[in-house]
Parts: C-alpha cells; sequence; structure tokens
C-alpha cells in the first residue's frame, strides 16, 4: 500500500506512461498537502482570526488592502495567504522574493496596470529577501490600488521592509502555533484519507502524538512533515509508539535563529528572568540559548552588564561572579562553559536585586547634561606650586583625621542626591551607614556655626 500510494510507478524502457494525479498529489510533503483550504480549518492565531477580529471581516468582506504577515517558520502564515487568495476570487500571482527578481516583478506590475478588471492579488513569500529597490517597485501601484499585496516574512518588517511599504499595509503578526493546535493537526492529517495518511490506516498513542507536538517548538509545517516521516517507516496498520517519537527526536534540532528575532527575543527573556530573580525560567532560557547554539560568549557579556545594572550594591559579589564566568567562558569554552554559565545565571537569579547603581549614574548625567558644576577650590589639584599659588587645595580637609572619616566639608558646590540605596540585600546596612555619616556630617556643620 505505501509503494501504492507514494511511489510513482515506472514504466518500461523507452516508453512513458501516462501520470496517476493522485500519486502526483503524493510526492508533496504532508504539510503541503494539509494546508488549510479555507478559514475554517486554519487552527490557532485566535488574536488576529477570532470572534470580532479584524482579519476575517475584512477577508469575508474582500474589502482588505495589503496586508503583511510576519512571524516564524511554519506558524502559517503562507497557508493563511493562500487562503485569503482563494476567497478574494481574483487574479492571484504568487512568486517567492528567493527565486524572483526585478524583471520578473515589473512584468507582473505592467500587467496589473493593463489590466484592472483582474483585481491581481500579489503574494509574494519571502518578501524581506526583496531589496529596497525591489519594494520600491510595488509603491506605485500599491499605493494606486493596482494590485493588492500579501507579503509574508519570518524577519522583523521593522527592519526589513522598507517604511513607506510598512505604512501601506496592515501588517499581522503570528504566533508560533501551541501544541493544542499542533496535536489536533497531526490526528488530522493522520484520519484525512484524500490529502492525509489516512490510508495508511496507522493508529498513533497519543502520548506519542503529544510528544511530537511539543517538541515541534511551534512549528505546524516541521511537525507535519516529521510525522510523515514516521509514518512511512511504518507497515500500514500498524501502531506510533512513543518510542517512534524518541528515536526521531535523538537528531532534532531547536528552532533558533542566532540573527533575528529568537536571538533578541531569547536573551530579553533570560535577562527578565535573572532581573525577576526566577532561576527556574532563568536558566531554561539560557539552556534554549545553548541548545540553539547562541555565541556563550555573548551570554558572558550580558550577564556582566546585569550584575551591576540589576543587582549591583545588593550583593557587589555579583560582578566578580559575572566577570569570572566571562573570563571562564574565554579560558574553557564549549561545551563545559555551559556549567560555568548555569553558575553565573542561578547566582544572580538569586541574589537580592538592586539598580540604584543605575540610577546614580543615570541621575548625575542628567544634571550634568543639564548644567555642569565646577569643581570646588579646596578639591582642585595642588601637585604644582603654581596650582597651590592659586589657591588650589588650600582648605582641602583630610578625611582621616577625622573620626569615621567624615570631615563635614562638602564635595560639589551645590551637593546633591544622587545615589539612593533600596534596602535590599547589602544595601541595607549601606542605607544605614549613610544615614549615620549624614547626621555625623549634619552636626560637625552645626559646630562650626556656633
Amino acid at each position: 500500500m505505501t509503494d501504492d500510494l507514494f511511489n510513482m510507478p515506472e514504466g518500461d524502457a523507452g516508453t512513458t506512461k501516462q501520470s496517476d494525479p493522485a500519486a502526483e498529489g503524493f510526492r508533496r510533503p504532508l504539510a503541503a498537502r494539509m494546508r488549510p483550504r479555507d478559514l475554517s480549518e486554519v487552527l490557532g492565531q485566535e488574536k488576529i482570526l477570532g470572534a470580532g477580529t479584524l482579519l476575517p471581516k475584512l477577508i469575508e468582506t474582500d474589502s482588505f488592502g495589503s496586508l503583511l504577515f510576519y512571524g516564524p517558520p511554519g506558524c502559517g502564515k503562507t497557508t493563511l495567504a493562500e487562503v485569503i487568495a482563494h476567497m478574494a476570487h481574483c487574479h492571484c500571482v504568487r512568486i517567492n522574493a528567493v527565486l524572483s527578481n526585478s524583471g520578473e516583478l515589473r512584468e507582473i506590475l505592467r500587467m496589473a496596470r493593463s489590466n484592472p478588471s483582474m483585481r491581481t492579488l500579489l503574494l509574494i513569500d519571502e518578501i524581506h529577501r526583496f531589496n529596497k529597490a525591489q519594494q520600491d517597485l510595488l509603491l506605485p501601484d500599491v499605493e494606486a490600488g493596482n494590485i493588492r499585496l500579501i507579503g509574508c516574512t519570518t524577519h522583523n518588517p521593522g527592519f526589513y521592509i522598507i517604511p513607506p511599504l510598512l505604512s501601506r499595509s496592515h501588517l499581522f503578526r503570528l504566533e508560533p502555533a501551541n501544541a493544542a493546535n499542533i496535536l489536533a493537526a497531526l490526528k488530522r492529517a493522520l484520519a484525512d484519507k484524500e490529502r492525509g495518511l489516512g490510508m495508511l490506516e496507522l493508529n498513533a498513542d497519543d502520548k506519542a502524538l503529544t510528544a511530537l507536538a511539543n517538541m515541534s517548538d511551534g512549528d505546524m509545517r516541521r511537525a507535519l512533515n516529521a510525522l510523515e516521516t514516521i509514518a512511512l517507516a511504518h507497515a500500514p496498520k500498524s501502531e506510533i509508539r512513543p518510542d517512534d517519537i524518541a528515536t526521531w527526536a535523538k537528531e532534532r534540532q531547536i528552532r533558533y535563529d542566532r540573527d533575528e528575532d529568537d536571538h533578541y527575543d531569547t536573551i530579553s527573556a533570560f535577562i527578565k528572568s535573572v532581573r525577576g530573580s526566577d532561576p527556574d525560567a532563568a536558566v531554561y532560557w539560557l539552556a534554549v540559548m545553548l541548545e540553539g547554539g547562541e555565541d556563550p560568549r555573548f551570554i558572558a557579556r550580558r550577564l556582566v552588564i546585569l550584575a551591576s545594572e540589576d543587582i549591583g550594591l545588593a550583593d557587589s559579589r555579583g560582578l566578580l561572579v559575572a566577570v569570572a564566568a566571562q573570563q571562564a567562558v574565554d579560558f574553557i569554552g564549549m561545551p563545559e562553559a555551559q556549567l560555568t554559565l548555569a553558575h553565573a545565571t542561578l547566582f544572580l537569579a538569586t541574589c537580592p536585586k538592586s539598580n540604584s547603581a543605575t540610577n546614580a549614574i543615570f541621575a548625575a548625567q542628567k544634571s550634568v547634561r543639564e548644567g555642569r558644576q565646577a569643581v570646588p577650590l579646596h578639591l582642585r589639584d595642588a601637585h604644582s606650586k603654581f596650582n597651590t599659588s592659586l589657591g588650589n587645595g588650600n582648605d582641602y580637609l583630610y578625611s582621616h583625621e577625622f573620626p569615621e572619616g567624615i570631615s563635614g566639608q562638602n564635595y560639589m558646590e551645590e551637593p546633591k542626591n544622587f545615589y539612593k540605596p533600596l534596602g535590599n540585600g547589602a544595601e541595607a546596612a549601606i542605607a544605614e551607614r549613610l544615614a549615620h555619616w549624614n547626621e555625623l556630617r549634619r552636626q560637625i556643620r552645626n559646630r562650626g556655626k556656633k
């Protein structure tokens, strides 16, 4: 049965046999065969397709203009675009920016302008692959309404789509498919005898399909194609078990784009988890980056920044640990460096937090920009006779000659308060110490007024 479904019959040498359309269809990947044909078959994306949302209304009334769909691989961008094209009942031209060129694009636009009654809908997959000049070609016809554009991209439109084209389009962000929707798609594919794997009459353990859905990283296409690979390794009417999924998982790599949104989104989640004192979430996002092939030196650098930005004086050991981790990563390299990164991540996540150092330098810089103070005469350099003759340092009080090192002298012409300890961790003791010193200064100054 497998041979009948998935292999074309071979003819004798020197003869040509008529292709079987059904067999030709089954040569296409399962994910392509199972693409939804209308909105009712689309799974997930409730944020943009749910009841009362804008996009379904635009599609049903055929009143949409140009659309841009942005999201990770396998979330359904091209599928949704093709569903819309099918429902729009207009002349649809599909191109992929990887394979197309400016000449082809100019010819499509020329035909659309010369035949306005066709109501041309141009569907461009991987639109971020078009350079600025190619995207500029689209602008006049998009603006004039000669074409309706549907562009699909995995890359952040803010970086890869020119602003004029963005401003003329409705942008919709698609989320990765959740495990429940992937599971439903897998079951649908196993049961569908027309487009799916139903003719194989396979049984699948729910635990196995759930595991496959969970391991697909929100990529519906990846899950369906993995199911097809696993299914074709089975005899008809057999059963797909959890062990079969485990075998597939051994060669699995997680989806992670080191140069795009995965890179920025995951490091953001990592930093915010450490800042939020959640060691479990922090080490999870660390694992995502390491499994995805992120540069460990990049992670170490961010930990060094975080140690001062978010922990600071609440536990100054944080900076020592982070710098040591950064040096260790350079010294030992991967894979052993993952242990050092985990050590540093968990230490920083469990430290008391304070951003007082961050706030202090930002406040001081703001004050400098508003108007810099001159250095008080008693604090100026007095290491030369000329400087001394100017009065530099004449009234300076050497702090070590006073109890607790507090002379009561001011160190700005107009004293201002920039550092405000938050009282977390070691900063509680710092706050007490500063309050005590301020009281000593007040007493000394009061004595000087008598």
